[in-house]
């Protein structure tokens, strides 16, 4: 009986092992990491500085703004998000009111106005600039 489980010990520990390890053996191993108290490979040094220089440069040719949000993604995700929250929105209103009322149909109508205050909106907001 215990035969039989023996070789599953590691599938299902595999998931929750942490980064580093890896398994050889049927044993976790950790895999070799820089010690923290070793001197700076030179390299690695050289390649830091010329990073810091790049992006100083970067800085330097953009007007030193750094990253820049795109702005007409930003309305574009708020278009979206209107135009899925606005009938779902009211149609789950419209479904508390079937089933506090006892009545039925409420939710498609208020399903179709929903879509035409999103459809509304979109448009109210087509027609300013992206800022």
């Amino acid at each position: 009986m215990a035969g039989s489980f023996a070789g599953m010990s590691h599938a299902f520990a595999a998931p929750f092992l942490g980064r580093g390890h890896t398994w050889k053996d049927g044993m976790a191993e950790d895999e070799p990491r820089q010690d923290p108290k070793s001197p700076q490979d030179a390299r690695l040094a050289s390649l830091d500085e010329r990073l810091r220089q790049a992006q100083a440069d970067e800085a330097a040719r953009t007007g030193g703004a750094g990253r820049v949000e795109p702005k007409g993604q930003a309305q574009g995700m708020r278009i979206l998000s209107v135009l899925v929250a606005y009938p779902l929105g009211s149609a789950l209103i419209g479904y508390a009111i079937d089933r506090f009322a006892a009545t039925s149909g409420v939710w498609v109508a208020m399903l179709f106005l929903g879509f035409g205050l999103a459809m509304w909106e979109v448009w109210k907001s087509s027609q300013q600039s992206p800022d």
